[in-house]
């Protein structure tokens, strides 16, 4: 294998795994402790293996006024926000990407708080992901749009951090996203999955246009989460992959099991790269989410569950 290939985190914790099951406890610990981090998928698995619950880092202090001064003023900042003034948002991108250039990881913070402060959640969020020592996993997992979030997962009684986790990895928060193919919005929905659970609901009303307005987009969002997790009998994962690739082909890839399957093998047994990393991150960032809401550690592990053959319940305890 070649060694940039070893050195993934992926192939770090399924050796560890390999280890533990013949048995090599201690070369396994080793390899755990290499990765353990609340920073993604493969890490809080980690952390897990060595007998630790997921928890948010000590957060850092605050930028001061005058680091955020400091990095509003500088002229490829200035050059961005004019752009995102203009609506240009792919030009911003680069000018601000070009802003963060050397600069320390208290100024990265300070950028990142410039960003929420002008309403730029995608770039507060991949820019304090660059920090590595001073973390703030508020500017990494904002919950914006909580009085409309929050009602409409109460009402169908779903996740509220799965719903983040999954807005979060569809669009960073951006309310005009728009795809490829065409999905839009924070929640990245297609235009026809919008007609049909618009007419499902009774929103009788519906235009495509209003996928760009934040309030439609999430009651179509999560009324779409809820029926693809009723659809997969309450598994998130299942339903994650669901809202990705479609229902028929998480049907498809549940139907191969003839006996229950851990979710993280589950997750690694999807054939489609896109979607098994999708399904890795907005997992990831539920538990971070939960994590953050519920202000104690979380279990990955116990989110991913256990996948049950078809016709079973979709997820074991």
């Amino acid at each position: 294998m070649p060694p940039a290939l070893a050195a993934e985190s992926g192939w770090i914790y399924w050796r560890g795994r390999a280890h533990d099951a013949q048995g090599r406890k201690e070369d396994a610990q080793a390899l755990y402790r290499r990765i353990a981090t609340p920073n993604n998928f493969y890490g809080q698995l980690a952390t897990e293996e060595l007998g630790e619950l997921v928890s948010t880092p000590p957060l850092a202090a605050s930028p001061t006024p005058g680091e955020v001064a400091y990095v509003a003023a500088l002229p490829a900042m200035r050059q961005a926000m004019k752009f995102y003034e203009l609506r240009l948002r792919a030009e911003g991108n680069r000018e601000w990407n070009w802003a963060l250039r050397n600069l320390s990881e208290r100024q990265l913070l300070a950028a990142a708080e410039y960003a929420r402060r002008n309403e730029l959640l995608d770039r507060m969020v991949e820019t304090s992901l660059r920090t590595r020592n001073e973390l703030d996993f508020n500017q990494r997992f904002p919950a914006p749009h909580n009085d409309i979030l929050q009602p409409a997962a109460k009402n169908l009684s779903l996740d509220t951090a799965w719903v983040y986790g999954l807005i979060r990895q569809e669009s960073r928060f951006v309310s005009d996203a728009r795809s490829g193919v065409g999905a839009a919005g924070l929640m990245q929905v297609m235009p026809a999955t919008g007609k049909w659970v618009a007419a499902k609901i009774g929103l009788t009303d519906f235009v495509h246009d209003m996928l760009h307005d934040a309030r439609t987009n999430i009651t179509l969002g999560t009324n779409y989460m809820n029926m693809v997790l009723e659809n997969n009998g309450g598994s998130q994962v299942l339903a994650t992959a669901a809202y990705n690739a479609g229902p028929g082909r998480s049907r498809t890839w549940r139907g191969v099991l003839d006996a229950p399957m851990e979710g993280a093998v589950f997750v690694e047994s999807i054939p489609f790269s896109e979607t098994r990393t999708y399904v890795r991150n907005v997992m990831s960032n539920a538990t971070n989410y939960a994590a953050l809401f519920d202000k104690r550690p979380q279990s990955l592990k116990a989110r991913l569950g256990t996948i049950a053959p078809r016709g079973g319940s979709g997820a074991l305890p």
